[in-house]
């Protein structure tokens, strides 16, 4: 904006992380719903397990003044698809070049190796440069098993991970991509 004697102000948001994976979450609690709507699967968002340590009473009722939490959380969504057990973590990075490892936690790839190993399917959503992947969970686990990166080049994930594209209804349609890679000749 232009003020007397040329001076130019500008407001600059200020930069934060907080919240910046709302969005992807927003949209695939929206395709789940959808999912459980038509009745093509059953899958949720898995909520962290918090302990309650103070609870105040106000005129709008109970309102949790401290909290803990319990145990680790597993990945944020889980439930059944075709008759088998789906899980996977979501995540946003602003990092154009890389997405780093340090986003998901040790026993969070513990529990990916363990799904795996029941046999059931797993993978990341992950959202980098504006576009939405989906990558196996036996890819995930192989690559930081055979490298000493602290973080996944974008470049392996263009190339190993499913792009899972906008649509109106769902938003992210990444069953089709599950479809495709678990069900429909694909190498799981």
């Amino acid at each position: 904006m232009k003020y007397p004697n040329n001076l130019i102000k500008t407001y600059k948001k200020p930069l934060t992380y907080k919240n910046r994976g709302m969005d992807l979450e927003n949209e695939l609690n929206e395709s789940n719903k959808y999912y459980r709507e038509i009745d093509k699967a059953l899958i949720y968002k898995k909520p962290t397990p918090i302990g309650v340590s103070n609870v105040i009473y106000t005129d709008k009722g109970k309102v949790i003044e401290r909290g803990f939490f319990k145990e680790p959380s597993t990945l944020d969504y889980n439930g059944l698809y075709r008759e088998k057990y789906i899980e996977y973590e979501a995540k946003v990075t602003k990092n154009k070049t890389s997405f780093p490892l340090a986003n998901i936690h040790p026993h969070q790839i513990k529990h990916i190796e363990n799904v795996l190993r029941h046999k059931g399917i797993v993978f990341l959503i992950i959202k980098i440069n504006e576009i939405v992947y989906l990558l196996r969970g036996k890819d995930f686990i192989n690559y930081i098993n055979t490298h000493e990166r602290k973080s996944i080049p974008y470049e392996f994930i263009k190339d190993v991970g499913y792009k899972i594209k906008y649509s109106y209804r769902p938003a992210l349609d990444y069953l089709k991509i599950v479809d495709e890679i678990y069900f429909n000749g694909g190498n799981q």
